[in-house]
C-alpha cells in the first residue's frame, strides 16, 4: 500500500495506465483510502492534466491526443477574431420567428451577443452565461433549462436539464464542440455530451460551430456522427488532403474566411 499521498497518486496513475479508468469504489478498495481522500487525489491529478474526471466521480486516463478541458474564462480570449467571425456567420442564418438552441461554449456565447439586437427570436440554452447575456433583450424570449451547473463551462446538465429539453421543439441548434474528426464531434464532459445529444434530438437542424483548431481533434466523449449534422460553421475551411478536410467531405460547411459554403446539405 502507498505510504503517502504522492506514492498513492503514482499508483493510481499506474492503475489508470493499465485499465484506462477507475471508479471511487475501486479507489477505496485498491488504495485503502476514504472516498474523500480518493476525490482529493483525483482532483489533484486532474489539475495536473493527468486524468479526466467522469460523471460518477471517478476518472479516466488522460491519454495523449485527447483534448483536455480549459475553463471558459481561460479560453474566452483565445482566437477571439476567428470565433467572432464564426458567430456572426451563424447569426446571419437566424431568421425572425426562429426558435434556436445554443449549447454552452465561447463561440456560442458570441452568437448570443450577435443576436442581442434582433427581434422575435426564441433562444433555448442550457448555458447560464448565455441566458444572462440576453436577459435584458426585451425583443427576445429566453428559455433556460434547469440542471446542475458545471462551473468550468457555465452549462446546466443532468436530469433536470434533460427533462426540460424533452418538452421543447427547436428549429436550429448551434452546438459548440471540442473536437471534429472522422470519429464525429466530441466534447470533454460526459454530462455536456448527454445534453447536446438530447438537444439534437429535439432540433430540426443541428449546426456545429467551431474554430479551425478543433478540426482533426478528438475529445473524450462522443456527441454525434458528422452525418447527423445539418451543417458546420468554421472560420477556415480545412484543405482537402488534411484529416479534417477528409472528415468533413460531403458535409455542408460554411467558412467565415470567404463567407462561402461547400459540400452537401443534409
Amino acid at each position: 500500500m502507498a505510504r503517502n499521498k504522492s506514492e498513492r497518486q503514482e499508483q493510481v496513475l499506474a492503475y489508470l495506465e493499465r485499465y484506462g479508468s477507475i471508479s471511487l469504489q475501486e479507489m477505496t478498495d485498491n488504495f485503502d483510502c476514504s472516498e474523500a481522500t480518493a476525490r482529493r487525489d483525483l482532483d489533484d491529478l486532474e489539475k495536473a492534466g493527468k486524468v479526466i474526471r467522469t460523471m460518477g466521480g471517478g476518472a479516466t486516463y488522460a491519454a495523449s491526443g485527447l483534448i483536455r478541458e480549459v475553463p471558459f474564462r481561460e479560453k474566452q480570449q483565445a482566437l477571439y477574431p476567428e470565433k467572432e467571425a464564426v458567430a456572426l456567420l451563424a447569426a446571419s442564418l437566424v431568421e425572425e420567428g426562429d426558435v434556436i438552441g445554443l449549447t454552452g461554449g465561447t463561440t456560442t456565447f458570441l452568437i448570443a451577443k450577435a443576436l442581442k439586437k434582433r427581434r422575435n427570436i426564441t433562444v433555448v440554452t442550457n448555458a447560464v452565461n448565455i441566458a444572462m447575456e440576453l436577459a435584458d433583450c426585451e425583443e427576445l424570449q429566453i428559455v433556460l433549462t434547469g440542471g446542475v451547473l458545471r462551473n468550468r463551462s457555465f452549462e446546466l446538465c443532468g436530469p433536470l436539464a434533460e427533462q426540460t429539453v424533452k418538452a421543447l421543439n427547436i428549429q436550429k441548434m448551434f452546438m459548440g464542440v471540442d473536437g471534429v474528426s472522422e470519429q464525429g464531434v466530441s466534447t470533454y464532459s460526459e454530462l455536456e455530451a448527454n445534453i447536446a445529444r438530447l438537444l439534437m434530438q429535439r432540433s430540426k437542424q443541428t449546426i456545429a460551430v467551431f474554430d479551425h483548431t478543433k478540426v482533426g481533434k478528438t475529445s473524450l466523449f462522443h456527441v454525434s456522427e458528422l452525418q447527423e449534422l445539418h451543417a458546420c460553421i468554421t472560420d477556415k475551411r480545412p484543405t482537402e488532403n488534411s484529416e479534417g478536410g477528409a472528415a468533413l467531405a460531403g458535409i455542408k460547411v460554411y467558412a467565415a474566411e470567404d463567407n462561402s459554403v461547400s459540400g452537401e446539405e443534409r
